[in-house]
């Protein structure tokens, strides 16, 4: 077992100071920045070069979130140009006739997101969701941090934890843990309807309860007033033509070519800038070159004013993962035999409590979610699979059913419904909400959720 040191106790002490943070409704900004130097004095740097480390460690917060700020900024470049156009309003117009209540929108924008993020994962179903549907919930009164709650939630919390298509959630859980990927998936399939459930209605009764206190208001942007068909010129119409049929395109060549995470996403970028500048040749014709960069500053701008307070909270938390720490850090700085700062401080968790059924059922989720604090639910998949086989031998129960909960709590938390992360702020900034609030909003109901899902796992391992 890997003996912990320093820079470990630096980091759990950082992380502890960052949750009660966010349960304090503060911003992290300054934490994650001084954990990072604190790190850096920890592991023996020195003033200067643990100065320096906060700035490499935001050069690889920025890397690796490159491609979701591209995507993002593009995606919003296409929606100024369609808004200008009022391509928006005639697009949404047959759909507007089933969508009546933000009841109703609610649950369509979830349910629509769970089923695209089970085919094509939900990093690439964020933006097309969001291009999409997002104009039909807010014109029928669904405020836009409640869309974002659902699209968050259904996208990165259901379907990435269940994962029942692409299955690699499943089969990473299995292969580490050593069962079948069908004992997985069956024997987790309780535990994956309870999280579902419990998290998702909590989070719907919070947010009516706001709604009707006023303190949440409808979001009216871009739907002040009914366009009428005289206002309907012909770049209106072939933008409301173009927009669906080039996205769901996008979806027919995601099932046929079988492109999954970045590479899907990436379609989608280069769709949305295809059309971008295809409507603006059929809008402004000669004027076009200069009227694109319009755009596409806007949409850079909006993009970096969305993940700039970001970047430094995801440097933080990558230093938990062996290869960002490494990267910034140093090689020699961990234990030899060290898996990564998380992986670390699981397996000792993991080592020093009396075993017994519900106690293996606490571990098993406190690991599965303190590994998913790099930002990454899937990297703490392996760790918590193989300790599922550990902790279930050791009190005779389901390896698969506490595999499947330590696979729910790695996602659910290192996914990005509840902390300010890849996939959150992907939602966040598609739906044009604080990444903070939207974190926020969905604390309560994912730890409650948790919280049942492991008391009914006690029962069923």
């Amino acid at each position: 077992m890997v003996e912990l040191i320093l820079v470990h106790w630096v980091y759990l002490g950082m992380v502890l100071i960052i949750l009660a943070t966010l349960i304090m409704r503060k911003d992290i900004v300054i934490p994650c920045i001084l954990g990072i130097f604190l790190m850096g004095l920890a592991a023996g740097k020195g003033v200067v070069a643990s100065t320096a480390s906060i700035f490499n460690a935001l050069m690889t917060s920025g890397t690796t979130l490159l491609n979701i700020i591209m995507v993002i900024s593009v995606i919003v470049a296409m929606s100024k140009l369609l808004e200008q156009l009022k391509a928006t309003e005639l697009m949404i117009r047959p759909i507007t006739k089933l969508i009546k209540t933000p009841d109703q929108a609610f649950w369509f924008i979830g349910i629509i997101m769970l089923i695209v993020s089970w085919f094509f994962w939900p990093s690439p179903a964020t933006p097309l969701i969001g291009a999409v549907l997002l104009p039909i919930a807010y014109k029928v009164g669904l405020p836009a941090i409640g869309a974002a709650v659902a699209i968050n939630l259904f996208g990165h919390g259901v379907a990435l934890s269940s994962d029942f298509i692409i299955q690699g959630a499943p089969a990473l859980t299995a292969n580490s843990a050593g069962v079948d990927i069908t004992e997985v998936m069956f024997q987790g399939g309780p535990l994956y309807l309870v999280m579902s459930i419990v998290t998702i209605i909590s989070a719907y009764i919070m947010l009516k309860r706001d709604i009707k206190k006023g303190l949440i208001q409808p979001t009216e942007k871009m739907y002040e007033g009914e366009i009428s068909d005289k206002e309907i010129k012909a770049s209106t119409r072939i933008a409301a033509v173009l927009v669906p049929i080039a996205f769901l395109s996008n979806i027919v060549a995601m099932f046929l070519l079988k492109l999954r995470g970045g590479a899907a996403t990436a379609l989608i970028g280069g769709t949305a800038i295809l059309i971008l500048v295809i409507l603006c040749f059929i809008e402004y014709r000669r004027n076009a070159l200069n009227q694109i960069t319009k755009f596409i500053r806007e949409g850079f701008t909006f993009g970096m004013k969305i993940f700039g307070p970001i970047i430094p909270i995801a440097a933080f938390f990558f230093m938990g993962d062996m290869s960002s720490f490494a990267n910034v850090m140093g090689n020699n700085i961990l234990p030899e035999a060290s898996q990564g700062i998380l992986a670390d401080l699981g397996t000792q968790m993991s080592s020093i409590v009396t075993m017994n059924k519900p106690t293996a059922a606490i571990m098993e989720a406190a690991i599965g979610g303190i590994t998913g604090l790099d930002g990454s639910g899937f990297s703490g998949i392996a760790l918590s699979g193989s300790l599922a086989r550990v902790f279930g031998t050791a009190v005779n129960g389901s390896v698969a059913t506490l595999g499947a909960l330590g696979q729910i709590s790695a996602i659910w938390i290192g996914g990005g419904t509840i902390i300010p992360w890849s996939g959150l702020i992907a939602v966040a900034a598609i739906c044009e909400v604080s990444p903070m609030e939207l974190a926020r909003r969905n604390f309560i109901p994912v730890m409650i959720g948790l919280i049942v899902t492991t008391i009914f796992a006690m029962f069923l391992i």
